[in-house]
């Protein structure tokens, strides 16, 4: 395949800076981490601003930068719909009713609260799913990188691969979870910086918003007023598929439970900013359509074959669009800025399936009684383990049409059916730790027999089975766990304070003004998703 762009040396100069930064990061922090709780949690000392920054950043992988330009040219505004509807309403549910369980109980990781909360079993469940889950999404970044340097600049697909593991292997190694979120406040600032002439660029050159809308297929800029029926959209889904399997269980699922975007949470100096970590990243995650659906729009307005041809899948539609506008020496920057994605979420990925792995699984299986070093050497140990097993899964997600779609088949097995056994969890105390188990493992089951044995033409579109997967894995756990907590015996009710609400008190912000509180601060995002909604109907 031939290259549709060569570097020059300006544009390997701001590489290979970038390069000698994130290092550069990890060697510095290498001598503050003493502690597991240092490697593991940062201590539990970074402002809010920081993790809410780490906490976007962390999901701005991928998925976001590659996978959502390639579903923008799809399926037009309504992929939109991931950053509203299906992401906003969660953080913020996160942010004001989850948080204070995960802070105050001390938990390390989202399996030891399963541990708290129901039993041992549903702990180690969650935590061999999310250990599966993670080393699978891992590889996603590392092949859509492979994929833009092989297209763009002609870069071996397999050397792309080597070195950039190779990067967050050592600088995640040596600084832990800080070297990571501190790496990610600078990638996400770095990614806003090399993508955003995109959208300016293209807008101006195709005569502004009504002037690409005048290139597209009719329908491409609306949110709802196509999803009366799924025959009357691209993406094949009508409007209660997208509240129900987006809206409800996937992003419930995912922005609540997964433990890569909880752990930056975690890190957070005290309880109030655990709760703003999450609603000041909402801020924020609101606008990054910006950077990755317009382009998208854009791409399909240029190139108006692009998804109807072998060569052109809709995953180069953001490398297509770099190569058109970017000159020599703005290359280097939007590499670097893809780059900077790439490796942020693979970073994320990383330190949460170091975690996992090293207090849910190694110490709670293997190891019980080491010394705290201990720990702290075999995190490092999983460091690269993680980034083998993730080199191995970037091949693995080679093998699907979209990037998006690998994604949202990995949430619907695991994500979906963890949030019903999280809801019923924190919100109803009958629960039993029986029933958490059998429902969460029920759901994981009930979500892969659907993948593999339901045919993929009961569903409009990859999208839309994704979404009533989800929806039915989560339903098969909610049943599950209510059915067999009505026979099996529960916890009593001291075991459960500060886990369930109810039996937990409340965290009171009276004394600070209004603009630190996270009740307000949630209300003011959630009036601007609603005037989001209601301009882009």
């Amino acid at each position: 395949m031939h290259a549709l762009f060569h570097a020059n040396a300006v544009d390997y100069i701001i590489i290979l800076v970038y390069f000698a930064f994130v290092l550069g990061v990890g060697f510095v922090l290498r001598n503050r981490v003493h502690t597991g709780e240092d490697f593991f949690l940062s201590g539990r000392s970074i402002p809010a601003w920081i993790t809410g920054l780490a906490f976007l950043s962390a999901n701005l992988g991928a998925l976001e930068i590659l996978g959502m330009t390639a579903s923008g040219a799809e399926y037009g505004m309504l992929t939109t719909h991931f950053y509203w509807i299906g992401a906003i309403p969660a953080m913020l549910f996160l942010g004001l009713y989850m948080m204070p369980f995960y802070y105050v109980s001390k938990v390390r990781s989202v399996p030891e609260f399963l541990k708290l909360r129901y039993n041992e079993a549903t702990r180690a469940l969650n935590a061999i799913a999310f250990a599966v889950m993670t080393v699978l999404t891992s590889g996603i970044s590392l092949y859509s990188m492979a994929l833009i340097f092989q297209i763009l600049i002609g870069w071996s697909f397999d050397t792309s691969i080597l070195v950039s593991a190779l990067v967050v292997l050592i600088y995640v190694a040596l600084g832990g979870l800080t070297s990571s979120i501190f790496n990610e406040v600078v990638q996400f600032f770095l990614i806003w910086a090399g993508l955003l002439p995109i959208p300016l660029i293209g807008l101006h050159n195709l005569g502004g918003w009504q002037g690409m809308m005048s290139r597209l297929p009719a329908g491409f800029g609306h949110l709802w007023a196509n999803l009366g029926s799924p025959s009357h959209n691209p993406m094949g889904i009508g409007w209660l598929g997208v509240v129900l399997g987006l809206g409800f269980v996937l992003s419930f699922g995912y922005w609540t439970t997964d433990f890569l975007v909880v752990q930056r949470t975690l890190a957070a100096k005290d309880l109030r900013a655990a709760q703003l970590t999450p609603i000041y990243a909402a801020f924020f995650k609101m606008i990054v359509p910006i950077l990755v659906i317009i382009p998208g729009l854009i791409a399909l307005a240029i190139f108006p074959k692009i998804g109807h041809s072998p060569n052109m899948s809709y995953n180069l539609a953001l490398p297509l669009l770099i190569a058109k506008y970017y000159p020599p020496g703005m290359l280097g920057l939007g590499l670097t800025a893809m780059l900077a994605s790439f490796m942020s979420g693979m970073a994320g990925n990383v330190t949460a399936f170091t975690t996992v792995w090293t207090y849910d699984i190694y110490q709670a299986y293997i190891k019980k009684d080491a010394p705290d070093r201990h720990y702290v050497n075999m995190g490092r140990w999983a460091v690269i383990v993680g980034v083998i097993i993730s080199i191995g899964t970037a091949y693995f997600a080679a093998g699907f049409p979209s990037v998006m779609d690998y994604m949202q088949t990995l949430f619907s097995f695991f994500n979906a059916p963890l949030f019903g056994t999280f809801l019923l969890g924190m919100f109803w105390k009958k629960a039993t730790p029986w029933g958490g188990f059998w429902g969460l493992l029920a759901g994981i089951v009930g979500a892969f027999a659907m993948y593999f044995f339901l045919p993929a033409h009961m569903f409009s579109s990859p999208d839309a089975g994704n979404f009533w997967r989800a929806w039915w894995a989560w339903v098969i756990t909610v049943v599950v766990t209510v059915l067999v907590s009505l026979v099996t015996k529960g916890k009593q009710p001291e075991e459960l304070e500060g886990l369930v609400y109810g039996l937990s008190k409340r965290p009171d912000y009276s004394g600070y003004p209004w603009y630190k509180r996270p009740g307000y601060l949630a209300a003011i995002v959630f009036v601007i998703l609603v005037g989001l909604n209601i301009a882009f109907w």
